[in-house]
């Protein structure tokens, strides 16, 4: 049990998220993001697994056969994809559920989490491809996932990789989420195909 190391862990994880979210002008998102991981549900499965590699989520699964933690986690955290899931109206589609798209804003703190979780669980060795290398090597996984909010998430991931930090953050600010000021963030999301 490592409640001291997991809180110090979620902490630094919170604390990027939120600066990116600020840079966003995404304050509310920031100040709110995982904040369920404090909840005594997701806090002491963290502690019991706490590793400081990886989620202990993954951890809980691997011993247990599901995480309960993630369960009440993805359930109540809007820039998780897989909250964004539900009945499909399709009634030919063989898997019933389908993923829906993301609200822009969600996706941009879903890009924040990934590359912030990178660089808590990467430390040193943690470069700009990361978070897309991460994101590849599950995407065959991913189902559930609107086909549009993938491909504005890989996109975007992909930004970050060859154009770095400051030139990715910036055009989720000004163009990806500038829809609430003007037309630009419009014009990006019908041209990322």
């Amino acid at each position: 049990m490592h409640p001291i190391r997991h809180f110090l862990t979620i902490t630094k994880h919170h604390n990027l998220v939120m600066r990116y979210c600020f840079r966003a002008r995404l304050y509310r998102q920031g100040l709110m993001h995982d904040l369920s991981k404090y909840s005594p549900t997701e806090f002491l499965v963290g502690a019991r697994y706490f590793q400081g590699t990886r989620s202990p989520n993954n951890a809980e699964r691997e011993d247990t056969g599901m995480s309960l933690s993630w369960l009440h986690h993805k359930g109540r955290n809007k820039h998780h994809f897989e909250f964004w899931i539900d009945y499909d109206e399709d009634l030919t589609n063989p898997r019933v559920l389908a993923g829906i798209r993301m609200p822009r804003r969600y996706v941009a703190e879903m890009i924040f989490d990934r590359v912030s979780a990178c660089k808590v669980y990467k430390g040193a060795d943690y470069t700009d491809r990361s978070p897309l290398e991460y994101y590849l090597l599950g995407k065959s996984r991913s189902w559930f996932i609107h086909e549009r909010t993938s491909k504005e998430m890989e996109f975007l991931l992909h930004m970050w990789a060859e154009k770095g930090e400051d030139a990715t953050v910036r055009y989720i600010r000004d163009v990806y989420l500038g829809w609430q000021h003007g037309i630009r963030g419009y014009l990006h999301c019908r041209n990322v195909r």
